[in-house]
This record gives C-alpha cells, structure tokens and sequence, in this order.
C-alpha cells in the first residue's frame, strides 16, 4: 500500500466510526456512510471541505502542525492516532526528515547487559520495533523462554502470537494481545515507512495470518507503554504482571520492558519460583561449560 492510501484509509477509518451525535452534529434524513460525512469533519476543524478532502485523498504536503491537530480533534483522536497522523504527514514531504539511526542496532553493549543482570526480582527484557527480543535478564530469558525457543516465533513476539497454534495458552488474553501488537505496528509503519525489516514483517503476517490482516486492516494505533499482562508459564502456571515500558536513547530502536507482581500474590511466589529454575538452569550450564 502506497502512502496516500495508508493516509486516506486511516482517516476514513477515523471518521467511519464517528456517529454525528458524538460530536454535537444534528443529522438529518437518510446518511449513505456509516459515520461523519466530510463536510462535517471539515466544519469541525474550521477548514474547508475541498481541503479536507484533499488529506483523505492521501495528499497531507504542505499540512501545518496546527491543522493537523485541528483535524486530530475534529475526529476524536487519541495521543497514539495524533502521533500517526502527524507521522504521515512527515512521511508524505518529499524529502522528509531523517530519523537518526543507531550504529549498534543488534550490539548489546555489556553495560546495558549488565544493567538488566542486576534486575533479579523481575524479569526485564529489551526488543526493537520489529519485535524481536533483543536481550533480557536470567529471569526475563526464564520467562520468555517458549517464546524463544518457539519454531514459528523464532525470537519475535509478533511471529509468536499471530503464527504459533502455542500463542493462545501462553497469552490467555490473546485477543487483546493480538490487538495491541497490530496496533502498535502499525504506529511503528507509520513513523518508520523507510524501515524495509518491518515492511516485510508485516507483509508477511498479512499474507500468512487472517488475524493479523483483520487487524492491521482497521488502521488501530496504540502507543505500547504500561499495562497488565497474563501468561500461563508451562514451568510456573499462571502469572498477572504489570509492565512499565521504556526507551533507551543510545538505541532509538530498542524498548525495555519490565514486569512486577502485586506484593504477596500468588503471581510474585511463582516469579521466585521461575527465578530459583532458572538459576538452577543457568548453574548447569555453567558447571558443564566448565568440564568440557
């Protein structure tokens, strides 16, 4: 899909699902659209109709900041959409601004790995925006593990949950964690259209997965960064975790993740539990790299 298109399906999307009464517009007769006609769209963001027409048609050159935003309120956007819809706008100038690329993108620099190591309560783990696992902490490798070793995951979060039959025992919310990785790709595609690694990822999700294409088909964005999630570990069982998401400025690709227990909840005792197997594991390991 070329950028005019990616820009006029989104907003059609936004406004498809807009009925005139949330916003305070009387509606009158019969509508032939499910939504807000353009017209009315415009009348919200005080621009006028041809010019509204003209960003659903694709072309977003030229667009200021502030009607961007005036657009952004006019169809009811949250923080995540106002980000994307700005995203576009950048990515249609004809020679849009260069986001500085790391130098270390698949270099874990020891004193990020040392870092994570010295989390031991919780399992911490860093992936890029195409979602493969980067590097983690003993606990958070412990935790991730069948994802890692998964065959049709092989290491990518969004591999695993749109191609793996194991994908739905491991996230019982799998519904919710298929929409929330659908959309937070397609932020990423919308900031990054220049990244071909995540073009062909999501090329090859929408060829091999009707979930994902039924998803990233209906424009969501979402941004990635606080929330609760299950798993049912095959070692420990179920687990109810809060995740904190963060940057790391020196790789711009990379996000850190970590994941805490409520104090005293079952949850916390079989974190330890997972804690104490994996160094029991890692122990073994090392004893036997020793004598070879």
């Amino acid at each position: 899909m070329d950028q005019r298109n990616k820009v006029g399906e989104f907003l059609r999307s936004r406004r498809d699902r807009l009925a005139p009464e949330q916003v305070g517009v009387i509606s009158g007769g019969r509508r032939r659209v499910p939504g807000l006609r353009r017209e009315e769209v415009a009348m919200l963001a005080d621009i006028s109709v041809d010019y509204y027409a003209k960003m659903e048609r694709g072309d977003l050159r030229g667009v200021s900041p502030e009607i961007l935003d005036c657009v952004a309120r006019a169809l009811q956007l949250d923080e995540a959409e106002t980000d994307h819809l700005h995203d576009l706008a950048r990515a249609a100038e004809p020679h849009p601004t260069r986001r500085r690329r790391s130098r270390e993108t698949q270099t874990v620099r020891p004193s990020l790995q040392r870092f994570l190591d010295a989390v031991t309560g919780a399992p911490v783990w860093v992936r890029d925006r195409r979602m493969n696992v980067i590097t983690a902490n003993p606990l958070g490798r412990a935790l991730y593990q069948p994802i890692l070793d998964d065959a049709d995951g092989r290491g990518n979060t969004a591999r695993f949950v749109f191609l793996s039959p194991a994908a739905r025992t491991f996230f019982p919310d799998w519904e919710q964690g298929a929409d929330d990785i659908a959309a937070t790709l397609r932020g990423y595609a919308g900031r990054y259209p220049r990244d071909k690694a995540l073009t062909d990822l999501v090329g090859e999700l929408v060829t091999r997965s009707d979930a994902f294409r039924q998803r990233w088909s209906a424009h969501n964005v979402r941004h990635h960064r606080t929330g609760v999630k299950r798993i049912v570990h095959p070692e420990v069982g179920d687990l109810e975790l809060v995740y904190e998401a963060m940057d790391l400025p020196a790789n711009p690709e990379w996000f850190m993740f970590g994941y805490t227990a409520e104090p005293g909840s079952p949850t916390e005792e079989r974190l330890k539990l997972l804690a104490s197997l994996a160094a029991t594991i890692d122990k073994a390991a090392g004893s036997r790299a020793t004598h070879q």
